[in-house]
């Protein structure tokens, strides 16, 4: 027998780090576009100063946020797991098209479905990384330019980074078009604004957050 409550799913610093991290990207994606020829909205100096400084921010928030997600123990959302994988694969490739309901029972210790997780997994193990790692390789090449083949290695470094950040563009359409489905675009961004979301919750669960994180429940 469970109950519905309006639950804290996300603290305000997971929702700041979350827009703060939107934000950003958007901004590097926009003058990437434009330093890779796709648009001439902005002249190319302003356009790489603008790059430049969004890109050590943002690394400076996702320093910061895995510091917050190893001290908080929030890290174990992010951990793979193949229970319900196939469930919620058919859903997103078949059942999301007759109006089925979703396999995945949000929890407020669990947020995200094993698809979710996986994807969060490989942006964060190695999709990051790879810009991160090819960014600074390419903002710091005056110094290791008369390493031999220094060229080619740059060549390599540019379409390494290009190709993550078509993957993290990707994950963006994605993302936004997978929040217009469902029970639809506001409903699915509230949570993100407010914190608050409908979780089921047993009664021993409810009991659990009234005695010891009563900030979590909304009356």
């Amino acid at each position: 027998m469970t109950k519905p409550r309006m639950v804290k799913v996300y603290p305000r610093f997971e929702r700041l780090w979350h827009w703060t991290q939107m934000a950003l990207i958007m901004t590097l994606l926009f003058t990437g576009m434009g330093l890779n020829g796709l648009h001439h909205i902005l002249p190319f100096g302003p356009a790489v100063m603008l790059h430049t400084m969004a890109a050590l921010v943002l690394l400076a928030v996702w320093i910061f946020a895995t510091f917050w997600l190893f001290t908080t123990g929030t890290w174990k959302q992010f951990v793979p797991t193949l229970d319900g994988m196939v469930q919620v694969a058919r859903f997103y490739a078949f059942g999301i098209f007759k109006g089925e309901s979703h396999p995945h029972r949000k929890m407020y210790w669990r947020k995200h479905n094993p698809l979710q997780i996986m994807a969060y997994f490989g942006l964060k193990m190695f999709v990051f990384p790879a810009i991160w790692i090819t960014g600074i390789l390419y903002l710091t090449y005056n110094f290791w330019e008369d390493v031999p083949n220094a060229t080619f290695l740059l060549t390599v470094i540019a379409n390494l980074h290009l190709f993550a950040a078509y993957v993290i563009a990707t994950f963006v359409v994605v993302h936004i078009y997978l929040l217009t489905v469902g029970h639809g675009f506001r409903e699915h961004v509230r949570p993100m604004v407010t914190g608050y979301e409908c979780i089921n919750l047993t009664p021993e669960q409810e009991a659990y957050l009234e005695t010891n994180e009563p900030w979590r429940l909304k009356s």
